[in-house]
């Protein structure tokens, strides 16, 4: 594992926030936890994180949308986490400023990975 992370999970399904959350967090990661893209820009908006780590299904905005605006107000990096991994899904990602784009289910070592390649 490489150095530890602030990080911003954005997911909506609870249960997998917080399993993430937890692995991330045993890792020696600080983890906040966003069930929706207002939560995330409130979060974001109380303390500075390295990444955020974001699915792109969420129930008040897109997580393309919400990349967008955490990049241009934070510069913050981002990955996104979803089931949709379809070419185009990919490049709106990386028009919407995610530094990596991951289909689930992702191993938290490949996530590890990647964490620490956007953050190099």
């Amino acid at each position: 594992m490489g150095r530890p992370l602030r990080l911003l999970v954005v997911e909506d399904h609870v249960d997998s926030a917080e399993l993430l959350a937890e692995l991330l967090e045993h890792n020696g990661h600080t983890v906040r936890v966003a069930n929706s893209a207002s939560d995330a820009m409130a979060l974001a908006n109380e303390q500075t994180f390295d990444v955020v780590v974001s699915d792109v299904g969420l129930p008040d905005a897109s997580g393309y949308e919400l990349m967008q605006d955490l990049l241009a107000k934070f510069q913050i990096k981002g990955v996104a986490m979803t089931g949709a991994a379809r070419a185009d899904d990919i490049e709106r990602g990386r028009r919407a400023g995610f530094s990596a784009y991951l289909t689930k289910p992702v191993s938290v070592r490949k996530l590890e990975q990647v964490l620490q390649d956007v953050t190099a």
